[in-house]
């Protein structure tokens, strides 16, 4: 299982998250304390809002913790809303084009889990996305995949309803193909104005997933980035974190 970071508040280096905090995201890309595979080293990627339009993005194959390049730029570049994410291949190749966040328009998306089956169900959800987006698809993930999908079922006018479509559509799919094994996920999405977040799961193992706010500064992580307890809440199974822009965190129960 992959690891991420997504952060939102006041504008701070990328460093301070990615490489600092005792189990920063680079010391989890090894160190993983809360995943089935404890090493995420099949490539990394960040994404970020600065004074421009659309995000930037940096993606590659190697590992986080060998990169660089990756010190470099998160002690350069200073943004109020990134997302950062260390990957484990859960099948599909390792390449800069299967690596998280994935971008389109103004919006940046990262996955942790998978779909059960996906072989199974890989072509009848090629299948739903809308034929204006399919040319801009370059991987092979599931990941990308429901990204994409995200985009048929409304995501610019209804984030968090077309996470519901989306995954409707998967848990269809899946029954279609018969497949038993479940479908497990954390996501997060974001447009420079807000991010939503979710924890979900068909059976009753989703991913784990927390989040922290400090004087109106929000993290949502994978795992803790540190031993203070008190500083970090569990996102309940089922469950949607939404904020807005200058706004207050929400968590919303999430059904299909």
């Amino acid at each position: 299982m992959c690891r991420w970071l997504c952060y939102f508040g006041r504008p701070r280096y990328l460093e301070s998250l990615l490489f600092e905090p005792e189990n920063s995201l680079i010391h989890q890309s090894l160190h993983a304390r809360q995943a089935v595979v404890t090493t995420n080293g099949d490539g990394f990627g960040v994404g970020w809002y600065g004074e421009r339009d659309l995000p930037g993005v940096y993606h590659e194959v190697l590992p986080a913790w060998n990169d660089g390049n990756l010190k470099s730029l998160a002690h350069q570049i200073r943004s109020p809303l990134f997302l950062a994410h260390v990957r484990a291949s859960t099948g599909t190749a390792t390449s800069r084009s299967n690596c998280h966040p994935f971008s389109h328009g103004q919006w940046l998306f990262m996955h942790n889990g998978q779909i059960g089956g996906y072989e199974r169900v890989r072509r009848r959800l090629d299948n739903l996305v809308p034929d204006e987006l399919y040319a801009s698809r370059q991987g092979t993930t599931d990941s990308e995949l429901i990204f994409y999908l995200l985009f048929r079922y409304g995501l610019e006018r209804d984030p968090a309803g077309a996470l519901r479509k989306t995954i409707q559509a998967v848990v269809y799919a899946m029954a279609e193909a018969g497949v038993e094994e479940p479908f497990r996920m954390t996501a997060a999405l974001a447009n420079g104005r807000s991010i939503v977040a979710l924890r979900f799961s068909t059976d009753e193992r989703p991913p784990s997933l927390y989040w922290s706010e400090i004087d109106g500064d929000l993290t949502v992580v994978s795992e803790p980035l540190d031993a203070a307890a008190d500083q970090w809440n569990e996102v309940p199974s089922a469950h949607l974190l939404t904020v807005e822009h200058g706004g207050a965190v929400e968590l919303q129960r999430f059904g299909l």
